[in-house]
């Protein structure tokens, strides 16, 4: 007997359409934001740019190629990768917890990776990583141990609603470490501005390095979260239920967990603190493929890459040469958006 799936009543389109178009935004927003900037290409121009690092007897403006690949194409790409990250994520975790309000943030993520960061620009702290700095990777480890902490906080107790544990200890835990984090900028405001810009997220000079770094991680989470895509159907009928059909509860939850943290952490520490994209991505991605996660979770990814990819190609042209926060852009957009998207679904995720 095939379970239904949470929400599944809402199939807008056709699931292969709807992956066809998530693919299809994907591949338009990264191409739009190569166009977008302080200095503005033409598509045909990007177009041969691209080219002529591909196909040597493509002949390109030199000026474009060196914007295209030197400053605009490795930053996209991290931008896509921690927007895929994030909307996988938030996927994976309202799937888990059935609740569509559920985003990767709540474990605790974004304060365990801000504590790491403020700590590495407070304190001078050197990268153990030849390759990494030291922002990134203490960022990187802040999350992970964060939700670890959530994690090993609500196994602890003997709450008969594990899920409800984990957003109460994520929220509590979260807080604590927030208020570390504020504590430490109030004693130490040498590197103000740096902070600032990070906690509201950005990509400015963001590498091929910093995409190396970020890519395993996200591949990692993906990957896993894949994997999970029949149990989180099976999860859509409640806990209970499923275990009466064989699923085993706990070990779905502890994998769904070090899915969406091990993404998070990823995307955070590559490109700081940015909200909304891993709750909305899941939520544009159900428009589209309905809510069976195996089209959903690669679906959710794609629209967190271009929502991600749009965002910091507006932050960076909207008031050049100035580069606003990346974080600034998905709060403005992404709140009215998001606030549409309910009053036409509803909590439950239903379209009414």
């Amino acid at each position: 007997m095939r379970p239904p799936a949470a929400g599944a009543k809402s199939r807008p389109l056709r699931s292969g359409l709807g992956v066809a178009l998530a693919a299809a935004a994907f591949v338009l927003a990264l191409f739009g934001s190569l166009c977008l900037g302080a200095a503005p290409i033409a598509p045909e121009k990007v177009l041969a740019a691209l080219a002529s690092r591909i196909f040597p007897g493509v002949h390109a403006d030199p000026i474009a190629v060196t914007i295209v690949w030197e400053l605009r194409l490795a930053r996209t790409l991290v931008a896509g990768v921690s927007g895929a990250a994030l909307g996988c994520a938030g996927a994976v975790l309202q799937g888990l917890f059935r609740n569509p309000l559920a985003d990767p943030y709540a474990l605790g993520v974004s304060s365990g990776a801000s504590l790491g960061a403020v700590a590495a620009l407070a304190f001078r702290i050197a990268s153990p990583l030849a390759a990494v700095g030291a922002v990134q990777a203490l960022s990187f480890a802040g999350a992970l141990a964060a939700a670890a902490l959530v994690w090993a906080v609500a196994r602890s107790g003997r709450s008969r609603a594990p899920g409800a544990s984990l957003l109460l200890a994520g929220a509590a835990i979260g807080s604590f470490l927030a208020a570390l984090v504020s504590l430490i900028v109030t004693f130490d405001q040498r590197d103000l501005q740096r902070v600032f810009f990070w906690l509201l997220g950005g990509f400015g000079g963001k590498s091929w390095t910093d995409l190396a770094a970020a890519l395993p991680g996200t591949a990692v989470s993906i990957l896993i979260a894949l994997a999970l895509a029949r149990p989180l159907d099976i999860m859509g009928a409640g806990e209970e239920a499923a275990s009466s059909l064989g699923l085993d509860v706990g070990r779905t939850r502890a994998l769904a967990v070090a899915s969406s943290a091990l993404g998070a952490a990823s995307a955070v520490s590559a490109g700081g603190v940015i909200g909304f994209v891993g709750l909305l991505g899941p939520h544009l991605a159900r428009l589209l493929v309905g809510s069976g996660h195996r089209k959903l979770i690669p679906a959710s990814a794609a629209a967190g890459a271009a929502l991600l990819m749009v965002a910091d190609a507006v932050a960076r042209s909207i008031a050049a040469p100035l580069e606003l926060p990346v974080g600034i852009v998905t709060a403005l957009v992404g709140a009215p958006l998001f606030l549409r998207l309910l009053a036409r679904r509803g909590p439950s995720g239903v379209e009414h």
